[in-house]
């Protein structure tokens, strides 16, 4: 028996202004989208072009309040084979939340507060 990890969940508030996060951020595209017969939901899948990895995307209708990320201690990471480039988009951006100039890493937060963290490619 074999396990593979195919994605991650991200419930959203404002699915439109997620895609165009991580799009802009990460450069991710959806690929999948299921729509809930009665409109009650909307499941989105993204890929980044060159992982197998997807970030799936839920947006719940009748959700009004941010979600409740606790001490936000998990996150998910995207490795970046130009780093200095991705910190400029991502300062230009505004979404940098945290920086570890030590350890070669940074944290961004998307629009519902998720932490993403980069890291290069070469470390």
């Amino acid at each position: 028996m074999k396990f593979r990890m195919v994605h991650n969940n991200f419930n959203v508030l404002d699915l439109e202004k997620s895609l165009k996060f991580y799009a802009d951020a990460f450069d991710m595209k959806e690929v999948r989208r299921i729509n809930a017969p009665d409109g009650s939901f909307i499941i989105v899948y993204l890929e980044d072009g060159t992982s197998a990895h997807r970030l799936e995307l839920t947006w719940l209708r009748d959700r009004k309040e941010p979600y409740n990320l606790g001490d936000n201690e998990f996150h998910l990471a995207f490795e970046v084979d130009d780093y200095a480039a991705a910190h400029a988009r991502h300062e230009k951006m505004g979404c940098i939340c945290f920086e570890n100039p030590s350890m070669g890493i940074y944290f961004v937060t998307d629009p519902d507060e998720y932490w993403l963290e980069v890291l290069p490619a070469k470390r």
